[in-house]
């Protein structure tokens, strides 16, 4: 059984920093297409950032030069550090991961940005 299990989703204030952590069971992540996903209120889900079987490593232009995906391949664990956090960042964030045909979802994780 598949299963992504996000944290790391705070209150911070403009400017500040935040480490979202999505631990994977069932699967392999360096196996498997990864990535972050946002939904703010009122607002499509977007794609924030992904990061592919062989390293590569895409983001929406909005998060450029601020945010880092990662991963841990011995712990199975993904990563989304968010510097310089704008008010705009404020979303639930969503891990997924791509496996064959099949896409997994975390239960998302609140980041709230206040000026």
């Amino acid at each position: 059984q598949v299963r992504l299990v996000e944290s790391g989703g705070d209150l911070a204030q403009a400017g500040g920093s935040l480490r979202l952590s999505c631990a994977v069971s069932g699967i392999g992540v360096g196996s498997s297409l990864t990535g972050w996903h946002r939904q703010a209120p009122g607002k499509q889900r977007e794609l924030v950032a992904h990061i592919t079987r062989s390293g590569g490593i895409e983001y929406t232009k909005s998060v450029k030069g601020r945010f880092t995906i990662s991963r841990d391949n011995v712990n199975n664990t993904v990563y989304l550090q968010m510097n310089s956090l704008k008010i705009e960042d404020t979303a639930v964030y969503y891990c997924s991961l791509r496996y064959a045909f099949d896409t997994y979802w975390g239960q998302g994780t609140q980041v709230t940005v206040s000026s």
